[in-house]
């Protein structure tokens, strides 16, 4: 059977980014920590060993593979700031073109840094993904 790897856990959320190498990186991971927690309105929590997540969703595939995950999150990563959104939600890609210097894989969005990005468009994508899977989901 198969084990998901990144479930919500205990460990500290400012012991993890107190341990972020960059200075810089640390600071943006401060920066979003206090953006998320805002526009989301849940406290941060630790998925598995390196994302910052905020509130929870349950999701069953046809597949029969189910879990958790947050709603939203982000990880300073060593290359880029990975930041966690909705997949599936056509108003992400709207949202994007005006939200500044960025790459976007399947369901991650990366940064370089916060000052690439308009913290306006951040948020409104914050609030979306959110919307879009507690209309979808059970949320916790």
């Amino acid at each position: 059977m198969y084990e998901l790897k990144t479930k919500e856990n205990d460990n500290s959320v400012i012991e993890f980014i107190e341990n972020v190498d960059s200075p810089k990186k640390r600071e943006d991971a401060y920066r979003l920590l206090d953006i998320f927690t805002e526009t989301t309105g849940y406290p941060a929590k630790m998925w598995g060993p390196s994302i910052i997540g905020f509130g929870s969703y349950h999701y069953k595939y046809e597949s029969g593979h189910e879990g958790d995950a947050p709603l939203v999150g982000f990880s300073p990563r060593k290359a880029k700031i990975s930041l966690y959104f909705a997949t599936g939600d056509t108003e992400r890609e709207a949202l994007l073109k005006e939200f500044g210097k960025h790459t976007s894989g399947k369901a991650c969005v990366y940064i370089n840094k916060v000052a690439d990005i308009d913290v306006d468009v951040l948020k409104a994508l914050i609030d979306q993904s959110v919307t879009f899977l507690k209309e979808r989901y059970t949320t916790g």
